[in-house]
């Protein structure tokens, strides 16, 4: 079993597939990586060469943020937003939807924490 980046690539999926285990790689990044690197997509994940591993390890450190980098760049720009108190900062802060969903109907998850608690009496 390969391990990248800190996540354990599961060895019965084509490497194409196990590398989008991945935080911050998808589908396209997952064939342009095998593709830059010259490994073939369709080649099981428990069959990658420790040199393999290194060369992905390495190209992934160089060229794209992944898991705990990608995590903290997306966690500062919400506090930046935060911060300078922009429209999609308050959203951010209060819980609700950011990109223009509409809340009237739909939103309960943002919503459910202003509902008041029905009290029963005994």
């Amino acid at each position: 079993m390969a391990r990248i980046q800190g996540v354990d690539l599961p060895g019965d999926k084509h490497v194409v597939i196990a590398l989008q285990y991945i935080y911050g790689i998808g589908d396209w990044v997952a064939a342009e990586i095998c593709f830059r690197l010259g490994i073939d997509p369709f080649l099981k994940a428990s069959a990658l060469t420790d040199d393999a591993v290194a060369r992905i390890s390495g190209l992934l450190d160089k060229d794209y943020l992944v898991e705990g980098q990608l995590r903290r760049s997306i966690q500062q720009n919400i506090a930046r937003l935060r911060d300078i108190q922009c429209y999609r900062g308050m959203r951010h802060r209060r819980n609700l939807p950011v990109r223009g969903q509409r809340t009237r109907t739909n939103a309960r998850l943002a919503r459910e924490s202003r509902k008041p608690l029905l009290v029963r009496k005994v």
